[in-house]
């Protein structure tokens, strides 16, 4: 599942993908890969990009089932 919540904040912090990537220590493939759902990134990364991008965890990562609401 493409991660559009983490693009979108990327964006809104006038990012590129290489310069998240530079920030929190991968390539600019690995940051493609996420966003676009290739690449399931572990906590301590999805932590650094949260800290990058000013979001919490469910912000960006948080799929929420619509059908338990």
């Amino acid at each position: 599942m493409k991660n559009k919540k983490m693009k979108m904040a990327r964006v809104e912090c006038d990012l590129s993908q290489e310069q998240l990537a530079e920030k929190v220590g991968v390539t600019r493939q690995t940051i493609g890969m996420i966003e676009a759902g290739n690449y399931n990134p572990t906590l301590n990364l999805c932590v650094a990009i949260c800290k990058t991008l000013n979001k919490t965890l469910d912000e960006l990562f948080w799929e929420v089932d619509k059908d338990v609401q």
